[in-house]
């Protein structure tokens, strides 16, 4: 009798702490991509995916951020222009784009990432250079933002792909530690990546 007792304490326990844990939110985080597209007339040539769920609040998050030119003209040579914060890109361009790695982020990197676009949508026009505030830049700081080493060499300001690859070669260690998913591409300097500097 007592046996059974102690069986039926032990069942409704466990039950209860099923209950609890379906009752609890899953743990989920926002997993951010940084991506390089390459050839085209469409841009930004370098952003971010920002994809999943906010640990606070359940949030769902589905957005991506570039930057670029807000009119690509032949201006943009010249010096300043107006630059914009692009966030249309598309299922069908970031398809076409090279995902180069992916991490999950915590809430207060996420609002990291959200105070680096906010700053960049935010700032005083003309904000567009080519040479020193473009695409490649920005995902620059969005790096810095999530606690990236990320130096700004000039000789690779105007080589989305292989700048977003030289992010990965110097955080490799940090990028594994945290579980980072590592594309294999290959860096490329040909006439293509050359061209692509928005």
């Amino acid at each position: 009798m007592q046996r059974r007792a102690g069986l039926a304490s032990i069942t409704t326990w466990l039950a209860g702490l099923l209950l609890l844990l379906a009752a609890a939110p899953a743990a989920a985080a926002v997993q951010i991509s940084f991506y390089s597209h390459e050839l085209g007339s469409s841009f930004p040539h370098a952003f971010v995916v920002l994809k999943g769920t906010l640990d606070r609040d359940g949030s769902r998050i589905d957005e991506d951020y570039g930057f670029t030119a807000k009119a690509v003209t032949p201006a943009i040579l010249m010096g300043r222009v107006g630059g914009k914060i692009d966030s249309t890109a598309g299922p069908s361009y970031v398809g076409e784009s090279d995902r180069q790695f992916t991490l999950a982020l915590s809430d207060e990197e996420y609002d990291r990432v959200m105070a680096t676009v906010a700053a960049w949508r935010n700032a005083k026009q003309p904000s567009y250079d080519l040479n020193s505030r473009n695409c490649v830049h920005f995902v620059a700081e969005i790096a810095a933002a999530i606690g990236m080493k990320a130096e700004t060499p000039k000789k690779l300001m105007k080589k989305p792909r292989s700048y977003i690859l030289s992010l990965v070669a110097a955080n490799r260690a940090w990028l594994e530690e945290r579980h980072a998913d590592i594309g294999t591409l290959k860096a490329v300097s040909g006439p293509e990546e050359r061209r692509a500097v928005r």
